[in-house]
């Protein structure tokens, strides 16, 4: 990888890692209901990305399917253990994607999985254990629970995307929005019926609003957008390992800027999951490459 090239990853994951904290800072700090948030993200996504809904893609039916798996309950799911637990641990449970998604491909797709990568899911696993348990009343951390939830559905859905025709990355992206922001709506209005999310999103002034256009513009456009450009040039065994920088990030910039305190639970947990992540990244799966990307696939299979 050249060296311009590497610094556009670092760039992108960057602004992952950044979003989560971002949006950390929405729904727990400024108040706007998570569900609702999402929905406001989509469908922004959906209003700037609307000329690359064309041409129709084929088989509507299961990219509604992938839509809700990537995009509605996702994030419903993320942005829910975002109202309820830190960024810096949601930054590093978060990647319980790629051992769920590597588990998937192996019950659904026949991919075998050797001791070193089996030894990878189980440390993946035991670190994000020791994150999400108190250690005073060894309860879990429901909001971790949570992110839990959006990684398994996101992985589900990767899998959903193996039968589905190549499509673009930012054309993926405006069908998610459109097929997102409505649902979300729809259970926001249910559920948080007691929360104004209107007036939470219009009171919060333009630091809220700069937030949603960084969620639509900076990780949906740029984000996704470069990265798959990215997967156009290289190989994907070379760049999901790099991509274990966006919870690096995240957890410093959750630091930083939200003045978490970093802990020795959370350093000694981050560093067994984020080992057995990187177990998990070095070994191609070759039934499913995509799998090593986690929650990040909402993209192209071009």
């Amino acid at each position: 990888m050249n060296f311009r090239d590497f610094l556009l990853l670092s760039a992108v994951c960057f602004v992952w890692g950044l979003n989560l904290v971002v949006t950390r800072w929405v729904v727990a700090d400024a108040g706007v209901p998570p569900l609702f948030f999402a929905a406001m993200r989509f469908a922004g996504i959906a209003l700037v990305l609307f000329w690359f809904l064309r041409p129709l893609p084929k088989n509507l039916g299961m990219l509604f399917l992938i839509a809700m798996g990537m995009g509605a309950v996702h994030f419903a799911f993320l942005f829910l253990g975002l109202a309820n637990a830190e960024a810096s641990s949601v930054s590093v449970v978060g990647q319980l994607g790629v051992p769920f998604s590597t588990l998937m491909s192996m019950a659904f797709l026949g991919e075998v999985v050797g001791w070193r990568r089996g030894l990878g899911i189980m440390l993946a696993f035991a670190g994000a254990i020791l994150i999400a348990v108190d250690p005073n009343t060894f309860q879990l951390s429901y909001g971790l629970l949570y992110v839990v939830f959006a990684a398994v559905v996101a992985s589900g859905a990767g899998i959903l995307m193996k039968r589905m025709p190549s499509i673009s990355a930012l054309q993926m992206q405006a069908w998610i929005g459109l097929f997102s922001f409505a649902p979300l709506f729809a259970v926001s209005g249910l559920l948080e019926r007691d929360q104004n999310g209107w007036g939470a999103f219009i009171e919060g002034g333009w630091w809220v609003w700069v937030a949603t256009a960084f969620a639509v513009l900076g990780v949906s456009v740029f984000g996704h957008g470069a990265f798959y450009n990215l997967i156009k040039k290289y190989d994907i065994s070379l760049l999901s390992p790099l991509t274990l920088m966006t919870p690096v990030w995240g957890v410093v910039l959750s630091i930083v800027l939200l003045g978490e305190v970093l802990t020795l639970q959370l350093v000694v947990g981050a560093a067994i999951s984020l080992g057995g992540v990187f177990v998990i990244l070095v070994r191609p799966n070759r039934v499913m490459p995509e799998a090593a990307l986690g929650d990040k696939m909402g993209g192209t299979k071009e």
